[in-house]
């Protein structure tokens, strides 16, 4: 069983190398949303937490992941650190700092 289950996490840390952030976040929350959702869950209700627990971690998951492509494609096109709210002028302006 413990091999099963080595060989499953070798399988899927492999299979989502080639994916964008929002897919490898989706994968990364599903399975610790699954896994904490079995703990959490009761005896007899395992099986579901972990259906509830993934789907929510799934969820959760790909929202982070969306959001750190976000950041990714913002910063591969104006070749800079996304700008905070405060105090930074916006990417292509080039005038004067007040």
């Amino acid at each position: 069983m413990k091999k099963l289950v080595a060989s499953l996490l070798c399988v899927a840390t492999f299979a989502i190398v080639g994916c964008n952030p929002t897919q490898k976040g989706a994968v990364t929350g599903g399975a610790a949303g699954a896994g904490i959702g079995a703990l959490v869950a009761g005896d007899g209700n395992r099986g579901t937490g972990a259906l509830i627990g993934g789907a929510i971690g799934g969820l959760a998951g790909a929202a982070v992941g969306s959001n750190q492509e976000k950041k990714q494609v913002q910063q591969q096109q104006y070749g800079q650190p996304a700008p905070s709210q405060y105090g930074q002028p916006a990417p292509g302006y080039y005038g004067p700092r007040y």
